[in-house]
């Protein structure tokens, strides 16, 4: 049997800022709100997946992947799925 007597537990936030420097964190946490306001847009205007293919022209595979995070999407894909749901990119203040 294990004895855990002795195991440090850290929090995420502080075991990140160990592996990854200050503009990798914030690119990934900026990544992570865009895709998380593009599923809310989807989910808001009572799109599938599947949906959103079809208007957009971009794979359900695709845009499952970006969701659950397990790639990152490029800048064409982005815009195209924007679109399709009546939205666009623009640039503002970054707050931090």
């Amino acid at each position: 049997m294990n004895d855990n007597k002795n195991t440090e537990f850290r929090k995420w936030s502080d075991v990140r800022e160990d592996l990854f420097t200050a503009e990798e964190i914030a690119e990934c946490d900026l990544r992570v709100a865009l895709v998380g306001e593009m599923i809310k847009l989807r989910k808001e205007k009572g799109l599938s997946q599947k949906e959103l293919e079809t208007i957009s022209g971009v794979k359900q595979p695709i845009i499952a992947r970006m969701e659950k995070g397990s790639a990152s999407p490029n800048l064409s894909t982005v815009i195209k799925l924007l679109a399709a749901m009546g939205k666009t990119l623009y640039i503002g203040e970054l707050k931090m």
